[in-house]
């Protein structure tokens, strides 16, 4: 039986997650559920799954969700304190990190202090603090086992391989919903057209961020740390259709790929199981009727975010974290409609050109980046 904390359990990540765990109750055990408000959801949530510990954003929602479950003898903790007792709670095997953005950074590395299993899908984590988490799990014997489906396709495909053999990562991107609109129309690109993904059924954070290409940048910096490779080392690749998740060549010409359905279950499912895979019933692509798979380069004129992820990954230093907080805020004030679509690089773009680089950062100089270029970014609309 393995013991489980899932942060994020009401996001996206969270909930197949649980859907996972329902198909194999002998298997996994939730331990430790953590959200942020959506106290309907976690109330349900356990409800079902009788967690020994509930936790949420403050005091106001954690008063709100008591007074919804009376009786449910669960533990309800709050705040950020709530949260690392979450992370490091004894009787956990394995930290499922899913909560979005840099509010997932120090969970996580409470869990690794703590000598957790981590399955991450908070890729904010390494974009923010790469270096410093992959060196903290190697110094605490920590094994990190991504969920992101590209992370997880890389993973596998080179599972065996010797490293000595590796040439570069080919990771794909669907190219979200405008991968064919004119440039000239993207000015009147709505919050409503940026969330109805193709492919993906995701939350709204990470739908923009597929929208705008960003999310594929922090996916580039993601794979930089996690794979511990050059960013000179790693090719984006637009791939419509999603079926091949990503690819690894290796210096004789081969390519591995990992392929299956546009779906995270499987990624999930092979994250908390490594090294066993679980039946969970997927169908595989139907290759028949699909009729063709495609690759194109991106267009980093029209989708200018792309370009910009690869410069602070390049930069490396405390850049990735404002790269990651000005996007964190300027992506809300675009689901808020208080800026438009094509105006979200510019505005990252500005923020990142003022701020001075701390070339080799510790964890409080990454936190303060993230403080900075959040309010930063807030001066500029």
């Amino acid at each position: 039986m393995k013991n489980l904390t899932i942060l994020g359990s009401t996001g996206s990540i969270g909930k197949n997650t649980l859907n996972i765990v329902e198909m194999f109750p002998d298997r996994f055990s939730v331990k430790v559920l953590a959200a942020r408000d959506n106290i309907n959801l976690l109330a349900k949530q356990i409800e079902k799954f009788q967690p020994e510990i509930a936790v949420v954003i403050n005091e106001n929602i954690l008063s709100e969700l008591k007074r919804m479950i009376p009786s449910s003898g669960v533990e309800i903790l709050c705040g950020h304190e709530g949260y690392k007792i979450a992370a490091t709670y004894d009787s956990v095997d394995m930290v499922v990190s899913s909560m979005v953005g840099a509010a997932g950074l120090m969970p996580t590395i409470e869990a690794i202090n703590a000598g957790k299993k981590i399955a991450l899908a908070n890729k904010e984590t390494l974009v923010m603090a790469g270096e410093i988490v992959m060196q903290l799990a190697v110094d605490k014997g920590v094994e990190i086992i991504p969920i992101d489906s590209e992370h997880s396709a890389i993973f596998q495909c080179l599972a065996g391989q010797r490293s000595e053999d590796f040439d570069k990562i080919l990771l794909t991107a669907s190219g979200g919903p405008f991968l064919n609109r004119a440039k000239e129309d993207f000015e009147g690109i709505t919050p409503v057209d940026a969330l109805n993904h193709p492919n993906w059924d995701m939350g709204n954070k990470i739908s923009i961020d597929s929208a705008t290409l960003m999310n594929k940048g922090l996916e580039v910096i993601e794979a930089k740390y996690l794979f511990g490779i050059s960013h000179e080392d790693i090719e984006v690749l637009v791939h419509p259709q999603s079926i091949v998740h990503s690819m690894v060549s290796y210096k004789d010409g081969s390519v591995m790929a990992q392929l299956g359905i546009p779906d995270m279950k499987g990624a999930i499912a092979y994250a908390i199981s490594y090294p066993e895979r679980l039946p969970i019933n997927q169908p595989i692509p139907d290759f028949c009727s699909l009729g063709g798979l495609t690759f194109e380069k991106p267009d980093f004129d029209r989708f200018p975010c792309l370009p910009l992820a690869f410069n602070a990954c390049e930069t490396g230093g405390t850049l990735p974290a404002v790269l990651n907080a000005a996007n964190e805020v300027v992506v809300q004030a675009f689901l808020d409609e208080k800026i438009k679509f094509n105006q979200i690089h510019d505005l990252i773009r500005k923020v990142m050109d003022n701020h001075t680089n701390i070339f080799s950062p510790v964890l409080s100089d990454i936190i303060e980046a993230d403080r900075w270029a959040r309010e930063n970014t807030n001066k500029l609309f």
